[in-house]
């Protein structure tokens, strides 16, 4: 992944001072992500525990209002650096949180609804404070304007978690909706500050951390079983669908071009495509990699059965959410055709029957489905 050495605006007397140097990710920000790299296996495991409508309804609901405060942590480690004593304390509160959160998951819509809002408002305050007290001029006013959204979104899922399943669910839902709509309403997310590399970067990382996921959940699915030639074969194909997901985000050094696309638009220009494409784009994207990896988890132990509807509908479904994430993640970038891409969504999708009829065959279906979107998207842009 590439990284900017430094890049600086400097404005004149008269306009707001700001000085942009660029910086690579910092450990602390890796150990931070270690965390979520736990939120988003208890999603897998709850996902893959309770794979019905409701279930994975519940499931999108916690992504969602998880990946909010994650990618604000990421807005605010982009504009305040975690180089003072003081930063660093905060930052690990707010580690702290999302660990509650992460522990809650698995009983959220249950007796662990308490803790999931508590362990949010915690993330949510030191998020709101750090980045207000440190942020920078633009970035601290356009943070104070948006932080009553946060708080109010905040405090949903805290009263959420103490009423009964049914509200609770209505009362989260409510919190994603004023998430999505909290930007629009305010209109000032403009004036945040992103530094591109390490934005990127960033945001590379955490697809890094979730594909990781996908890996362990081989392993969980081989737990205990004998290591025969058809479990070997399994996890090899579970393996090579994972890495074509990597490829997809990575190759062709799409992260450089996404840098360099970011990099070349006005401040205000930048801070609304990272919005876009890093955020709502991002969603899905992730979303895609967890529910692929609980089709994998649950294809390996029953790699020469049929698969049930729910199983089927991971893998090909799950697959085609993470192109659709990707498609809109180029399109707003600029960075790349996409008529591939869509018809490879399609055909992701199409493998579900073949699911039905035998599990690993769906997973050597989606392989050849990505190999060749690969092989054509290498072709026509060589």
């Amino acid at each position: 992944m590439s990284r900017v050495s430094a890049e600086t605006h400097e404005t004149n007397e008269g306009h707001e001072a700001h000085e942009e140097t660029e910086y690579r990710v910092s450990t602390l920000e890796l150990f931070f992500d270690l965390v979520f790299v736990f939120t988003i296996t208890q999603l897998t495991s709850t996902l893959a525990d309770d794979t019905s409508p409701l279930g994975f309804a519940r499931v999108v609901i916690m992504l969602f209002v998880i990946l909010w405060m994650y990618f604000g942590y990421v807005w605010l480690t982009n504009s305040v650096p975690p180089n003072t004593t003081v930063r660093r304390l905060l930052l690990m509160g707010g580690m702290g949180g999302f660990l509650v959160i992460a522990l809650a998951i698995p009983n959220a819509f249950g007796a662990a609804g308490a803790a999931f809002g508590v362990g949010y408002l915690i993330v949510n305050l030191v998020h709101s404070g750090l980045f207000i007290s440190a942020g920078g001029p633009g970035s601290a006013a356009a943070m104070a304007r948006l932080a009553p959204f946060n708080l109010g979104s905040a405090g949903l899922v805290m009263a959420g978690g103490f009423l009964p399943p049914a509200a609770r669910a209505a009362a989260w839902t409510a919190a994603v909706v004023l998430m999505i709509v909290s930007p629009y309403v305010n209109r000032r997310h403009g004036e945040f500050r992103i530094r591109s590399a390490h934005f990127v970067e960033r945001h590379g990382l955490v697809v890094i951390v979730a594909l990781g996921e996908s890996i362990i959940a081989i392993g969980i699915g081989a737990a205990g079983l004998p290591l025969n030639l058809e479990l070997v074969v399994a996890a090899l194909l579970g393996l090579a669908l994972v890495y074509q997901l990597w490829w997809c985000y990575f190759g062709r050094e799409q992260d450089t071009r996404a840098e360099h696309s970011l990099a070349s638009m006005t401040p205000s220009d930048r801070a609304r495509a990272a919005l876009s494409a890093f955020g709502w784009a991002h969603a899905p994207i992730l979303l895609g990699i967890v529910v692929v990896a609980v089709g994998v988890k649950k294809t390996i132990g029953h790699a020469t059965e049929h698969l049930y509807l729910s199983g089927a509908l991971a893998l090909g479904g799950g697959a085609a959410i993470f192109l659709v994430g990707e498609i809109y993640f180029r399109w707003r970038l600029r960075i790349g055709a996409n008529k591939w891409r869509i018809i490879a969504a399609i055909a992701a999708l199409a493998t579900v029957p073949i699911g039905l009829w035998l599990a690993i065959a769906q997973v050597a279906a989606l392989v050849l489905v990505f190999g060749a979107l690969l092989a054509v998207e290498q072709k026509t842009q060589a």
